[in-house]
């Protein structure tokens, strides 16, 4: 088996990082106007970056960044935060114990009541006032120098957005219903090109849940 070099963990999410940063410095910046449907698109892609930044968040809770865990948790406080105003630890402790207890009543991503209110469900599992406090407190400082449209747009829009890419690809379609495995999750059909821009290859959840320290970007090996 090829050895994988033990920086390009840090590369990736660097890249993903830094992809993301370029195009909201960018896009905020933007003078736009509304009949450009290139506007449009471009939600759809700063949507994508940010859910990427949540998936690097994930790796590093299954310490898959870096062998050295200073690097690796803080490029997952790094990209939490920036996602949304998250709490690293928060976050790992629940994500860890939807890996202890899948598909139960300790499971905080599961709700067996319909999409909306799993999806309500899922978000106040992780959600805190004071990640409220943050967001609100840089969105105002932010629109000292950023047009309010841009704002709304580019940076609100997206991470809402991105909120029902992660929990419709990555939690609900893998998640709801009766499996008949130990892990209570399905697979999104093997199209490596829908399972990237779907959400990273967590479409191949079942996948994850066999081998969880496989990082996003290898786990579309793990597809039969």
């Amino acid at each position: 088996m090829k050895t994988i070099n033990p920086y390009t963990g840090i590369l990736v999410a660097l890249t993903v990082i830094t992809c993301w940063f370029i195009s909201l410095y960018l896009l905020l910046a933007w003078d736009f106007a509304w009949n450009n449907p290139l506007v449009y698109l471009m939600v759809l892609v700063q949507m994508h970056l940010y859910t990427g930044l949540f998936i690097t968040a994930h790796d590093a809770m299954h310490g898959t960044i870096s062998a050295n865990k200073k690097t690796n948790n803080f490029i997952g406080y790094l990209s939490v935060f920036l996602y949304a105003g998250f709490f690293y630890n928060r976050l790992y402790a629940k994500h860890h114990q939807h890996h202890s207890y899948v598909h139960t009543k300790e499971d905080p991503d599961f709700a067996p009541h319909g999409f909306w209110k799993w999806y309500f469900r899922f978000m106040l599992n992780y959600v805190t006032v004071i990640q409220l406090v943050i967001m609100a407190i840089a969105y105002n400082v932010l629109k000292i120098w950023v047009d309010e449209r841009n704002l709304l747009l580019f940076w609100v829009l997206p991470s809402l957005l991105s909120t029902f890419q992660l929990f419709y690809f990555g939690t609900y379609l893998p998640h709801k219903g009766e499996h008949d495995n130990e892990y209570h999750s399905s697979t999104l059909q093997k199209n490596h090109l829908v399972a990237f821009i779907t959400c990273y290859f967590f479409g191949y959840h079942l996948e994850h849940h066999q081998e969880p320290r496989m990082p996003w970007w290898q786990l579309y090996k793990t597809k039969g």
